[in-house]
């Protein structure tokens, strides 16, 4: 149940980041000066907590394993 719902975020992450402004929905419009890109910044990383949980850890991809 619990990987059921970390998919379903994700796929919602993805889904909102690929929707550009004045797509479906926009939870704060880009135009407001400074805190108009939170959202995606929120959803990217959401969808990279999501990933993780997965097994695939993006941020950390080019670093050496040891």
């Amino acid at each position: 149940m619990k990987k059921t719902g970390v998919f379903l975020l994700g796929l919602f992450s993805l889904i909102y980041l690929l929707n550009p402004t004045a797509g479906f929905f926009e939870l704060i419009p880009d135009n407001i000066p400074l805190i108009g890109n939170l959202d995606e910044a929120a959803a990217v990383t959401l969808l990279l907590m999501c990933l993780r949980d997965f097994g695939y850890d993006l941020p950390n991809i080019f670093t050496p394993k040891q």
